[in-house]
């Protein structure tokens, strides 16, 4: 490249970082990424290396932060608030070690400091007397804003240093250093009301914790849930630790908070191990970092060494690789789950998150991206942490040109063309066609399963085997399967074609509640199905259900009697059953009637849930149990239900009984109860 055409690169980046310092500092709307920012200055950084000459005073390189906002008054810092150099990788550290060895030969056997580099505000606070007095933004490194009445709204920031008998005697006038921030807990939660109160929620901790403190309103501020990190003292009249790590503890013995992961590291090979470790526990901290400050534990040859540009020598930010970037997201697509979901995800411009490529990232559900308002064209923040699936916050909405589209949700399955449906009160989207081919692994599952048709000798792997050689397309075809057919198929010798085509044809004789939990209707499990075997008697006359008469059996609310109006109106699945009666799979009950069919016996008129892990039966013997002895079994807790059996783990079935009232019992009461009827005869 030229130097014309280096000089007009040069000049285009000083304009970008010079707009994004004004939307981050100023605004607290950043349209970029730390990790984009950082690369922009990086780049920015080597071409004035090459022509040093270029370099003016005004250059982004040259300044801390940006002008400050108009809205709050001025305050010159004591001392330059700076910031500090990158480094991106172990070897970008030891390039920094190797520079500041050659300074000054001390830098060889010194001692370090790491802390996390927290992802928040820095803030500067005056102290006289050991009374908060002033209280400032970093500005642009050498004046801030004053956010005094804010910054007294927060709870951890003491308003008077606290006397303690047995603590340091604070100097007259000390100024610390620290980071304004929302730890991840308390901005879920806030983001959880948010959304509760149909306001509208916040893409980030970062963003919220800097628009939070300068709000012209401290009411504002007081309402959300800032707290705050201390780290460094910037100017005093007294006498104070000249250790980074003395400082930390001072700070702490002052009542000021401080982070308790700094690490003290006796020589730079710790500090390397110390680092590394520091990205290994990321997740586990309770606030958003974006990496870790390596700094020279000696503050006095920290400041021997002086600054470069903005930057101190004595200390750097090993930067942690990204996890939230910008991107162009192309288009939406929408993937079928196994079990008729459907979900879009994301197509995007490729971008690097968290060190790698990432080209698809999942927008959770159709109703995310209403609410945020996410179009095919927008600028779109993406988030990737450790090995979870990246996701989209939120669209960079200042960004947008008019072009973007608004994306509609299906009408119709993408993989087999058939309507999908949505019941009132439920944020998925369903295809409900049991011979969905994006489904038919789960459904054959399903079907041969233990709890269903039971068919021995028939697991996933030779289910994937059967679909992959294009022998069975669904369920009904398993009955049509030739001793040939599976001959031919790897792992196949004659006795096991033979016992498993023996197992499939026993199936035939299965009962009718097994059938109908075989065939997957949402909603409908093992009680489900066998309470509706006491309505109807095949599934002719199931297919021939009326939605008001299905609501009307106990347990079934309005959106499974219409999981089940809607899947026998399906073409594809009415062939399917076609396909089964031909093939004989068509089990009868002969004594049906419009009450539960269940013999009287102790537990006559008695219904129950049974939910939980079980520790001295299963749970399906425990059904069996029940209904052996005249009581019902039905899916889901209502005002009816006389008993929630509940083993460990029972989940949102105890809940409900507890806010119902219903009572609650064990394996061992529910013999008791048996046994006390038998009693009573």
């Amino acid at each position: 490249m030229d130097d014309q055409a280096l000089f007009d690169e040069m000049n285009r980046l000083q304009q970008e970082i010079r707009l994004h310092n004004y939307r981050y500092h100023v605004l607290d709307a950043p349209l970029i990424s730390d990790y984009e920012y950082d690369h922009l200055l990086v780049r920015l950084r080597e071409i004035e290396a090459i022509h040093p000459d270029w370099v003016t005073a005004d250059s982004p390189t040259q300044r801390v932060g940006a002008p400050i906002s108009g809205k709050f008054a001025k305050v010159v810092h004591p001392a330059p608030i700076l910031s500090l150099a990158n480094a991106f990788d172990l070897e970008g550290v030891r390039a920094w070690y190797e520079r500041i060895s050659r300074l000054d030969d001390r830098v060889e056997s010194a001692d370090f400091v790491t802390e996390p580099k927290f992802d928040g505000l820095t803030v500067v606070l005056h102290y006289r007397q050991g009374k908060f007095v002033q209280g400032a933004t970093r500005g642009d490194g050498e004046v801030g804003e004053d956010v005094t009445s804010n910054l007294r709204t927060l709870m951890s920031i003491p308003l008077r240093i606290p006397v303690n008998p047995d603590g340091p005697v604070p100097p007259d006038y000390i100024v610390i250093r620290g980071e304004v921030m929302i730890f991840k807990n308390d901005f879920e939660e806030l983001n959880r009301r948010l959304e509760e109160a149909g306001e509208k929620t916040y893409l980030n901790p970062r963003n919220t914790a800097a628009g939070s403190l300068r709000q012209l309103d401290p009411n504002i501020t007081a309402q959300r849930p800032l707290t705050l990190l201390t780290y460094a003292i910037v100017a005093t009249d007294g006498p104070v630790p000249n250790k980074q790590f003395e400082v930390l503890q001072y700070l702490r013995d002052l009542g000021f908070p401080v982070t308790d992961h700094a690490r003290y590291c006796k020589d730079f090979e710790t500090m390397l191990d110390c680092s590394a470790a520091a990205l290994q526990m990321r997740d586990e901290l309770p606030y958003e970092v974006d990496g870790v400050v390596i700094k020279l534990n000696d503050l006095s040859l920290s400041e021997d060494l002086g600054i470069v540009g903005k930057d101190p020598r004595g200390a750097l930010a090993l930067k942690y690789p990204a996890r939230e970037v910008t991107t162009s997201l192309k288009d939406i697509g929408v993937n079928v789950g196994r079990t008729g979901v459907l979900t879009p995800y994301a197509i995007l411009d490729p971008v690097e998150v968290g060190g790698v490529i990432v080209k698809q990232a999942t927008l959770h559900n159709f109703d995310y991206i209403a609410e945020k308002d996410i179009r095919i064209g927008d600028r779109v923040l993406i988030k990737r942490a450790g090995d979870v699936i990246p996701y989209v916050i939120g669209p960079v909405e200042d960004l947008r040109t008019g072009d973007e589209k608004i994306f509609t949700p299906p009408e119709v399955c993408p993989a087999c063309g058939q309507p999908v449906e949505r019941l009132a009160g439920e944020v998925a989207f369903y295809c409900v066609n049991a011979a969905c081919p994006a489904q038919l692994v789960r459904n054959l599952e399903h079907y041969v399963s233990r709890s269903a048709m039971d068919i021995v000798g028939l697991g996933i792997k030779i289910v994937e085997q059967f679909i992959e050689a294009g022998l069975v397309k669904d369920v009904a075809d398993l009955y049509t399967l030739k001793r040939e057919d599976l001959l031919a198929l790897e792992g196949f010798a004659e006795k096991k074609a033979d016992n498993l085509l023996d197992a499939i044809d026993a199936s035939r004789q299965q009962s009718l509640a097994r059938l109908v939990n075989a065939l997957g209707i949402r909603g409908i499990g093992e009680v489900g199905a066998e309470t509706l075997t006491h309505f109807y008697r095949d599934l002719d006359e199931l297919k021939a259900a009326d939605y008001d008469a299905l609501q009307q059996i106990e347990g079934f609310g309005p959106n499974i009697a219409q999981a089940i109006v809607d899947w026998f109106e399906r073409p594809a699945n009415l062939n399917l059953l076609k396909k089964l009666k031909t093939a004989g799979v068509w089990p009868r009950v002969e004594a049906a009637s419009s009450e539960s069919t269940a013999s009287e016996g102790t537990l006559s008129g008695l219904s129950f849930v049974v939910t939980g892990t079980l520790t001295t039966y299963s749970r399906s013997e425990v059904k069996e149990l029940i209904q052996k002895n005249g009581g019902k079994v039905v899916g889901s807790v209502s005002k009816k239900t006389s008993y929630l059996v509940a083993g460990e783990d029972a989940g949102s079935k105890l809940e409900k009984a507890q806010q119902l009232g219903t009572p609650i019992i064990d394996e061992a009461e529910l013999l008791v109860l048996i046994r006390k009827g038998i009693a009573k005869e």
